[in-house]
């Protein structure tokens, strides 16, 4: 049976559209200062610390299996960029994950809070 393609899964994005961006730390000192300075410097509303989680990945050719905390950082398509670099900067990792995903839908008074609290 041939099925017909669907529709896109990426939904056009706006500039002002939130986002979950995760990003994933070596220890909870880590997670707490970057989640910190996030939020404190404007370019998330809220940042949460989920941990411990464990990862195992490959990494310069051997396969790891380390404890980490999750960052889900929320945040808005006009400040991504910033964000990355910020999260580039005051990563202990050589190559962070950083991820953005979409919000597709959500509380309308929760992604109020969200476009407002994220400083332009």
């Amino acid at each position: 049976m041939i099925v017909p393609p669907g529709p896109a899964l990426t939904p056009p994005v706006t500039p002002t559209e939130p986002i979950v961006v995760l990003t994933t730390c070596p220890d909870e000192a880590a997670a707490a200062r970057i989640g910190r300075d996030l939020v404190e410097s404007g370019l998330a509303a809220c940042v949460s610390r989920v941990g411990p989680v464990h990862s195992i990945y490959r990494w310069q050719g051997a396969i790891q299996d380390e404890p980490e905390v999750l960052l889900v950082i929320k945040t808005v398509t006009t400040r991504y960029s910033e964000l990355e670099m910020r999260l580039k900067s005051l990563h202990p990792y050589e190559v962070p994950e950083i991820i953005a995903l979409p919000v597709i839908r959500g509380s309308a008074d929760y992604l109020a809070w969200l476009g407002a609290a994220v400083t332009p």
